[in-house]
């Protein structure tokens, strides 16, 4: 049976269990997916079928398999901004693998008391880099699939024959992260740099573009905090921080700090990707209010 999770009352603090926060993983099987599979066809149920049949108690939690394909740099994105909303002793499986069946790495990571386990493609860098103490192990296959008594896995789908075995036995605290294989300290590094930051100017892109067509940016909301009036320029339009979408008219263009805590431009009940005509990768810049500069994207 998998560990019960615990929670605070302070529920809006990261669901952080009754016990103290820590580091260290102890299993509560919960686990989350994250992957570019989509819907169409058996791919994440044969995931969920892997995870069940080595732990039918597991609570299973889709993050998201809308990740554009191929792009491992959105899944990193949102999952080192969802994890915190999971309880401690979570596993977060995110398979989005381009590289699949060929010699790169697996790793299986541990942050804030919760387990990773990723194609190390840089899907993982965003995770590690807002952590000060992670620790991270690269897969030993051949040595795990002896312990685990795993079959031959296919070589397109790694995702059911591999991550999903090891993560119900790191949610049934029956495998710990550190037997997986040794740890290691340098990983690939994102395919999106992170902002840069300079005194009067941030920079960054838009990182994805969600249902409502808000372009969400990978610049964080506490970057801003040296600014008096932030203003936010992109495609050679600029617009002043606001507070919700409701603080303008229906139709009008406007930036501002979302639930995810970074920098969002929107359209207010509209589509601020079809109104601007940008999409991913979009350059954009963050400057004081009243200085001169060509803005972002010209």
């Amino acid at each position: 049976m998998a560990p019960a999770c615990r929670f605070s009352d302070n529920r809006h603090d990261g669901l952080v269990p009754a016990t103290h926060r820590t580091d260290m993983f102890s299993a509560c099987g919960v686990i989350t997916i994250t992957t570019d599979f989509g819907h169409q066809g058996p791919f994440v149920a044969t995931i969920k079928g892997s995870l069940l049949a080595r732990l039918p108690q597991a609570r299973i939690i889709d993050v998201t398999h809308e990740v554009p394909v191929y792009w491992p740099a959105e899944a990193g994105f949102w999952l080192a901004r969802a994890y915190m909303y999971f309880p401690v002793g979570s596993v977060h499986v995110a398979v989005v693998d381009p590289g699949v069946g060929t010699k790169r790495d697996i790793i299986a990571v541990g942050v804030d008391g919760h387990a990773f386990v990723a194609p190390d493609n840089g899907l993982l860098a965003p995770v590690v880099l807002r952590s000060s103490a992670a620790e991270i192990y690269r897969l030993d296959w051949e040595a795990t699939a002896a312990r685990l008594k795993l079959p031959t896995p296919s070589a397109t789908f790694h995702g059911r024959d591999i991550f999903a075995p090891i993560a119900a036995e790191l949610a049934a605290g029956r495998v710990a992260l550190n037997e997986l294989g040794p740890r290691i300290t340098e990983i690939v590094p994102s395919w999106v740099e992170e902002p840069s930051v300079a005194p009067d100017q941030v920079s960054g892109v838009v990182i994805t573009i969600d249902h409502f067509g808000n372009l969400i940016t990978n610049i964080d909301g506490d970057l801003l905090r040296g600014f008096r009036q932030p203003v936010v320029r992109t495609g050679g339009h600029s617009f002043e921080l606001r507070r919700t979408y409701g603080d303008v008219q229906p139709g009008t263009l406007l930036a501002l700090v979302n639930s995810f805590g970074v920098v969002e431009i929107a359209r207010a009940e509209q589509s601020a990707a079809e109104a601007l005509g940008l999409g991913r990768g979009a350059p954009v810049m963050i400057v004081e209010q009243g200085r001169a500069g060509p803005a972002a994207g010209r």
